[in-house]
């Protein structure tokens, strides 16, 4: 028997997510889903995509390489959330670098022309490797996907030095050493 997964693999790389609301259970005000790839078929990059009070309610996308930005709206994280396979959505040209510890706290710096933004992880947990199947019960997807998941208690997200309003629950985690499959 292979230890080899048989799919294909469709991109590798890091997905840090925070998900801000006022209450438990409550829809969340902060969405914002952080990719660094390392591969993929639109090649590396960086892209965040991000919906808050700090964006008046709006999708907004940074990224440094376009095509890979809408490369993921088409596949993945279009399929994690189907408002962003909406292609219409500008993207802002913007660099990006990072700061921490995994171990103690972490933060992704995003700079364009219109905004500097920080997302910030704290309170770090124990890491859970999880890996599924594309199309595996009992909620079947089209992607598997193997990571590295270390969630995090605390987590706050700035734009221009404005803090987001809301707490993140349990919808909070540093998404490393991600690889997303599909079947062959």
């Amino acid at each position: 028997m292979s230890v080899a997964d048989s799919n294909r693999t469709i991109l590798t790389g890091e997905n840090p997510f925070i998900r801000l609301s006022a209450k438990d259970g409550d829809p969340n005000s902060t969405d914002a889903s952080f990719w660094r790839i390392i591969f993929c078929p639109a090649g590396p990059g960086h892209v965040l995509y991000l919906k808050s009070e700090l964006t008046d309610g709006r999708w907004r996308i940074y990224s440094d390489n376009i095509a890979m930005a809408r490369w993921l709206q088409k596949t993945v994280q279009g399929m994690l959330n189907p408002e962003l396979k909406d292609l219409a959505i500008p993207v802002t040209d913007a660099a990006f670098d990072k700061s921490g510890d995994a171990r103690d706290f972490w933060t992704e710096h995003v700079s364009a022309t219109d905004a500097e933004i920080a997302l910030t992880w704290h309170e770090i947990g124990e890491p859970l490797l999880i890996h599924t199947q594309p199309n595996q019960a009992p909620n079947p997807r089209p992607y598997g996907v193997c990571t590295l998941l270390i969630p995090a208690l605390g987590a706050r997200l700035t734009v221009n030095g404005q803090q987001a309003k809301g707490q993140p629950f349990s919808t909070c985690a540093l998404a490393f050493s991600e690889s997303w499959t599909e079947p062959r």
